[in-house]
């Protein structure tokens, strides 16, 4: 092992060493070039001479010697196979004359583009390089003479360039110095403000610890003065004595009324012993474990770690609401970055422009208006007082291919509504069959009428696009999402269908003789069925239904319900598509009569539930206008 000049990676040579790589022979002839221009006139001398050799005149590279007149003639006699060696200059390093093989010993003649490295014939036709390029040496020659004269060309020609950077980083290097000269009065200036901290509760500490044992004293001290004063002879004992001698009893009586008093305190405390203060300071010990441990962590304040985007709560409807955390163990932000850009335009020489928004609060952002059909990358960075830290990873969102409709569930009209309950934000909406729908289950096989439950949006569209989405329970029984003419919806479902009568079509909303005279005329109904977690897309429903037609698949089929359905309406084209709202990966595209107001209809046949998507600026969050502030890198 040995570190590469170039890269300092370690370099494995393997059992053969150094014989397995090839000779640097461009940087032989570059050191022999150095070598004669610096040279002070030495003389070569033939190495097969006598003593004293004479001075060389022509060197062999077969040989790898040098030799003078006489000698080359001696040692290259005529009609020997040496007499074929091609004598050359003088010179005390010999050079083959072209590179060989380390494997075979053999010229190298291509280069594998693959491996990176010159190859041989025998290297060529072995396993070791199998189908990889291999090109001809002049080829790789020509390519790389071109790209080096190319890439020094521009460096020789921008020479002003290299020396404005060196400058530049000049410059860098004495700001660096500066910096880090102030980095370090900075910390030594804190670290100073917490020694003069901890000097300062140091004294009050020390305080508080003197006055507490200054008290203790006075009151052991006073205490022994009141102990020694009952010693015989001295002090309250003695007055007590002197008294009893008094034979006045008046004046007797006078002086031992407060006498016996103090008499009977000392005797009390003769008797219940105590020290008037304790020794010990056990109440004055310090716990600073917390404080060592945030001392031994005290360290250099970092820079966030990456953000995470949360996907599962990042979408895109009538607004992008972008949402991220940071990693668990992440030193914490004061602020973010937002950066986004569209990724559907025009590559334009440079670097990436991305749109930014600095010092965005919180772990959530709205980015307002923006442009429908595209296709928006989108990342994040933390910043603190440390600086900025690194981005997260990229994240695309698709926006809806037509403006947002906003529209609430009118169920005011229609058959059953008492079946049908609708959210009080009017957002959602529940068929709820109950009994009645259960005993007409339970009447089948004699016949019954089995009501469709229909809602519709409590706006109608007349010109333009119009996107919406919603989210269809997938233990809905059937349920039909879709849209039609707002005369012929309450037309059609205003009465009660007898689904079990064999005049019944559930797919036209007509008897089945009514549809023959309008074979070609687009459908007034474009629906999507949905039952059971499943989407059916089939040849067997009419054109009616919003399921085939002409141009719907040719054979029946069903796909997996995604978490929300998007509906986009062409007013003008008479068309509508049905799409998965996450991936906004088309399912189905259909035609539909739009020869007078179309609105929303949401149809249920037994238990179904459809929630709306509700429009992202309703949410309680930052919001961050998309025109009007790029700025650019």
């Amino acid at each position: 092992m040995f570190p590469c000049p170039a890269c300092q990676g370690d370099v494995e040579l393997g059992e053969r060493g150094l014989a397995g790589l090839f000779r640097n022979l461009t940087l032989e002839r570059v050191v022999e070039r150095y070598r004669q221009s610096v040279s002070v006139g030495g003389a070569i001398l033939c190495q097969l001479c006598k003593p004293p050799p004479l001075e060389a005149t022509k060197g062999c590279t077969e040989c790898r010697a040098t030799f003078c007149n006489e000698c080359f003639k001696l040692f290259h006699p005529w009609g020997t196979q040496k007499a074929q060696h091609e004598p050359t200059l003088p010179t005390l390093s010999f050079r083959p004359k072209g590179l060989m093989c380390p494997d075979h010993k053999e010229e190298v003649t291509h280069y594998c583009k693959t491996c990176q490295r010159l190859v041989c014939q025998l290297c060529r036709v072995r396993r070791t390089h199998g189908g990889h390029k291999i090109t001809p040496v002049l080829s790789a020659y020509q390519a790389l003479k071109d790209k080096l004269t190319k890439s020094l060309t521009y460096i020789l020609g921008n020479q002003d360039t290299v020396q404005t950077q060196i400058c530049e980083l000049e410059e860098t290097v004495r700001h660096t110095e500066v910096s880090g000269q102030q980095a370090k009065e900075e910390v030594s200036q804190l670290v100073r403000g917490l020694g003069a901290v901890l000097e300062e509760k140091r004294a009050s500490l020390l305080q508080a610890i003197e006055e507490c044992q200054q008290e203790r004293l006075a009151r052991l001290s006073a205490q022994i003065q009141e102990h020694r004063s009952l010693l015989d002879g001295s002090g309250l004992v003695g007055y007590a004595q002197e008294v009893l001698k008094e034979t006045d009893q008046p004046c007797f009586v006078q002086a031992a009324k407060q006498l016996h008093n103090r008499i009977a305190r000392a005797t009390e405390a003769l008797q219940t012993f105590r020290p008037a203060a304790s020794s010990s300071f056990r109440h004055c010990q310090l716990d600073v474990g917390r404080e060592m441990k945030l001392l031994t962590e005290l360290n250099f304040l970092q820079v966030p770690e990456a953000p995470v985007i949360d996907t599962q709560r990042t979408f895109a409807y009538d607004q992008i609401f972008l949402c991220w955390r940071l990693p668990p163990h992440s030193p914490p932000a004061w602020h973010y970055t937002i950066e986004f850009r569209r990724t559907d335009v025009p590559a334009q020489p440079g670097p990436a422009r991305w749109q930014r928004r600095e010092e965005v609060r919180g772990t959530s952002a709205l980015l307002e208006n923006p442009d429908t059909g595209s296709v928006y990358v989108l990342r994040v960075r933390g910043c603190n007082k440390a600086g900025y830290g690194e981005y997260s990873e990229d994240v695309h969102l698709h926006t809806p291919p037509a403006p947002v409709l906003h529209f609430f569930l009118d169920g005011r009209w229609g058959t059953s509504r008492e079946r049908l309950a609708i959210s009080k934000d009017q957002r959602a909406v529940r068929s709820v069959p109950g009994l009645p729908l259960l005993l007409a289950a339970e009447r089948l096989l004699t016949g019954c009428h089995l009501s469709v439950d229909v809602v519709l949006g409590d706006v109608a569209v007349t010109q333009g696009r119009s996107y919406w989405a919603c989210a269809v329970d997938p233990a809905s029984y059937l349920v039909k999402v879709g849209v039609g003419l707002e005369s012929k919806l309450q037309e059609s479902f205003q009465g009660a269908p007898d689904v079990i009568s064999p005049r019944y079509d559930p797919d036209s909303g007509h008897d089945s003789g009514a549809e023959d005279a309008t074979v070609e005329a687009s459908p007034p109904f474009a629906f999507l069925t949905i039952g059971m977690g499943k989407i059916l897309l089939g040849s067997g429903a009419s054109s009616n239904a919003g399921l085939t037609g002409r141009d719907g698949p040719a054979a029946s089929c069903t796909v997996p319900l995604p978490p929300r359905l998007g509906i986009c309406l062409d007013y003008e084209r008479g068309r509508v598509s049905f799409l998965d709202a996450v991936s906004f990966r088309g399912l189905l595209e259909c035609p539909l009569d739009c020869s007078g107001p179309v609105c929303p209809a949401f149809c249920f046949i037994g238990g179904g539930a459809v929630q709306l998507q509700e429009p992202v600026g309703t949410k309680p969050e930052r919001k961050v206008t998309i025109g009007g502030f790029a700025k650019l890198d």
